[in-house]
């Protein structure tokens, strides 16, 4: 067995802290954030649903385990199909919209608070962004699976224990094992590697760009700018790389945080427009409509 399933088992007979199993009835899954420095758990299907109905930008940085079902979500401006064996690793500021959960499905996880990664920035927080930039899906086999999912039940039994035997300082090693785990996980099936050729590149350079300016580069000209290439050459790569426009990419990106925000927080359209890039609040009205078909104040309503 590899260290991806020894040092997870290991680590977690030996440590523990605050955790939460969800049941049906406690519909509090912190998708924002974490109140306490960690959460470990599990959630059904039935329960993830609830949180299908609008995007949610994640504070927290989150491990998460498929045990059995299935499910589809959109992470960043990215769909994935889920199945069992999947684990999945969300950085503080993703943007998750859930599409649907199987009803038999069920979801083990690690949660990581804000704050406890602010804490631990230099080790923590870093390496988490680090591996999100390369993928946040991994399959791993069955017996990996089993592995993880009995890492976790032993971690809420000793949650369970007086005293407690985990610790806010034990976590952040807990959070190194999984993490180095996860790197080698991502480097044996071959996800660490550089892209396969050029238009590859130009495509996974592209798409973090968005990421990381859609709130102040509306138009894709700017990005062909900054990446020195040919409007039409940048066109024409991220559509035969992903079947789908450049623009797409940056209209889903401006989406996913409108709807989180008019969602999510009291801010005014207003405002929301203004941080989103927009001169005021008309452009915002008209662009909204156009891809939702409802202006931001109907959606917020709905």
């Amino acid at each position: 067995m590899t260290i991806y399933c020894a040092f997870l088992c290991t680590f977690a007979l030996s440590v523990h802290n605050p955790y939460c199993r969800m049941q049906e009835k406690e519909q509090n899954i912190p998708l924002l954030d974490c109140p306490v420095d960690y959460l470990v758990g599990d959630a059904s299907g039935k329960i993830l649903n609830e949180y299908g109905r609008f995007p949610c930008k994640i504070k927290c940085g989150v491990y998460a385990y498929v045990l059995r079902g299935t499910a589809t979500a959109t992470i960043n401006i990215t769909k994935y199909n889920f199945r069992p064996n999947d684990v999945l690793m969300l950085e503080p500021g993703s943007f998750l919209l859930i599409h649907e959960f199987s009803e038999d499905a069920l979801v083990y996880y690690i949660l990581f608070s804000s704050s406890f990664l602010e804490k631990n920035t230099f080790g923590v927080h870093s390496a988490m962004h680090l591996m999100h930039e390369k993928q946040p899906l991994l399959h791993v086999s069955e017996e990996c699976g089993n592995v993880l999912k009995h890492t976790v039940d032993v971690m809420l039994e000793a949650a369970n224990c007086t005293p407690s035997l985990l610790s806010s300082a034990k976590m952040v090693h807990i959070f190194n094992i999984i993490q180095l785990a996860y790197s080698e996980g991502m480097q044996e099936q071959g996800y660490i590697i550089k892209p396969q050729d050029r238009k590859q590149e130009i495509f996974q350079t592209y798409s973090k760009m968005v990421l990381n300016h859609y709130r102040e580069w509306h138009h894709v000209a700017r990005y062909a700018e900054e990446l020195r290439l040919t409007l039409p050459h940048l066109c024409s790569t991220i559509k035969t790389v992903s079947g789908r426009t450049a623009g797409d990419l940056i209209t889903d990106a401006i989406l996913m945080d409108a709807k989180s925000q008019l969602k999510i927080t009291n801010l005014q359209i207003k405002e929301i427009a203004i941080v989103l890039g927009f001169d005021n609040v008309a452009f915002f009205n008209r662009f909204f409509k156009s891809h939702t078909g409802l202006t931001p104040k109907a959606y917020r309503n709905s």
